[in-house]
């Protein structure tokens, strides 16, 4: 990027600034300029074009990542496109990498059939509940799971009630009565067909999921694949994806078997059999999972939150599709694309080392406690010194804290992220929460999927 850039920060950040802009060699001109307060982080909008009366030449300008205020009528005001940087000083050089892209986020291919497996034994508000939540974390069809031996008096009430309210219906069942009253009831999907079921397809308009006849029978699924394509009929292929140490390295090999034998059919993935069988955190299971289907062309997944461990299954699920897509459109690794996925542990956890933290902590002349995390542990520090632990509780006696409760219950609140964050390898941020990723609903967790741009993204003009 050529051109003039105006950096503007704070006292104690501007000697760090120098020095990572010196480092990077970068190939703009650029200028430093201390606004004449403290902590870059503490600078607003508003102070700024009260405080600023020269751009330096400048033919944009970069402000603080945590800098609060209207960006865009500050950069009317001065006349000049305007952004914030990163958040931490050390992440400038990957903000102004050179093979960054911004990746668009809200197009993905694979449908999500999240499955209400006990549909039978839930009240059609119930299931309405259920199928909103689902829809609301990313599902694209509402799955209705069949019990065996199980009444189902209420299935077409059920279906109808879903598509009066908008959803796309699936029947899950491998019983034939259920199967055709699901699909007279107005169900879009059958799961699932087999050759020896195929009449179903010719009674109802539902779109069938094919399976073998007899487990791993692929021929089976080839005579299936055929009598539908000789009824010129829509169908997906499940080759049935099997549980880890049943047959799941085997199973992954019929899958790529089923798309190197047939190139142009749909086909779906069962991936609860992983993530609902595999006591492991399913956030990493549906990353990889999902990186198959994009590889395998795979555009149909049918997921279950029925565990505990699997309670964010759909919208991990979710996530991973779409930054798939934008790893394969970009022809990249699925690195630095989005944080959704990274809910324990983060690339760049520790941005400064102990000295910097240290140089940084000689500067401090005020009693206010800064709280900052290297690969060594915690470090907490005021104009008073710096202590250093990995146990917070090591840190009380040095604090002085004892008379000032509400104080205390901050430093203890804050030290306690601190040590959470070093034990996982996490980014420490004081006065943020911890960002979680797609593994928790907060709202200061939340990502957007529609505007992302990660770290690394080039600048544009506001």
């Amino acid at each position: 990027m050529s051109g003039h850039i105006l950096f503007l920060t704070g006292k104690l950040a501007e000697k760090q600034l120098h020095r990572i802009l010196e480092k990077m060699q970068p190939d703009f001109t650029y200028t430093v300029h201390q606004l004449g307060l403290k902590v870059a982080a503490l600078m607003t909008t508003d102070m700024i074009a009260r405080r600023l009366h020269e751009t330096f030449g400048a033919d944009r300008m970069i402000l603080p990542g945590r800098c609060r205020g209207d960006v865009e009528a500050l950069s009317q005001h001065f006349k000049l496109p305007i952004m914030r940087g990163p958040e931490e000083l050390k992440d400038l050089p990957q903000y102004f990498g050179k093979k960054a892209h911004s990746y668009d986020l809200s197009q993905y291919h694979v449908k999500i059939f999240a499955e209400i497996t006990d549909a039978p034994h839930l009240s059609v508000d119930e299931v309405l509940e259920r199928a909103r939540y689902y829809q609301h974390n990313g599902a694209d069809v509402i799955d209705i799971g069949c019990l065996p031996s199980t009444p189902f008096p209420h299935l077409e009430e059920l279906i109808q009630a879903l598509k009066q309210a908008g959803f796309l219906v699936s029947i899950d069942s491998l019983d034939e009565q259920d199967l055709l009253r699901g699909g007279k009831a107005g169900a879009d999907y059958l799961l699932s067909l087999h050759e020896s079921t195929l009449w179903i397809a010719d009674e109802v308009a539902g779109t069938p999921i094919l399976i073998p006849e007899q487990h791993e029978d692929l021929a089976s699924l080839d005579r299936a694949i055929a009598g539908m394509q000789a009824r010129n009929r829509a169908f997906i292929v499940d080759p049935i994806l099997d549980p880890i140490h049943f047959g799941f390295t085997k199973s992954i090999v019929r899958y790529h078997e089923v798309r190197k034998n047939h190139p142009d059919v749909e086909i779906m993935m069962g991936v609860g059999n992983i993530t609902e069988l595999t006591h492991a955190d399913t956030v990493g299971m549906n990353a990889v999972l999902l990186g198959i289907c994009s590889e395998l062309d795979i555009n149909h997944i049918l997921a279950t939150e029925v565990s505990r461990h699997a309670c964010r299954a759909i919208k991990e699920a979710d996530v991973a599709r779409r930054i798939m897509l934008a790893a394969k459109e970009h022809d990249t690794l699925p690195k630095h694309i989005h944080p959704g996925l990274m809910t324990a542990h983060e690339p760049a956890p520790f941005p400064y080392t102990l000295a910097e933290i240290q140089e940084l902590a000689a500067d401090i002349k005020d009693p206010s406690f800064r709280i900052q995390n290297s690969s060594e542990g915690l470090h907490i520090f005021n104009r008073d010194g710096m202590h250093s632990a990995t146990d917070p509780f090591a840190l009380y006696p040095k604090l002085h804290v004892e008379t000032d409760g509400g104080h205390a219950f901050y430093l203890g609140v804050e030290l306690a992220r601190a040590e959470i964050a070093w034990q996982l390898g996490k980014r420490y941020t004081q006065d943020q929460a911890l960002a979680w990723g797609c593994a928790t609903d907060a709202a200061e967790t939340q990502v957007d999927l529609h505007s992302f741009k990660p770290a690394g993204t080039t600048l544009q003009k506001p």
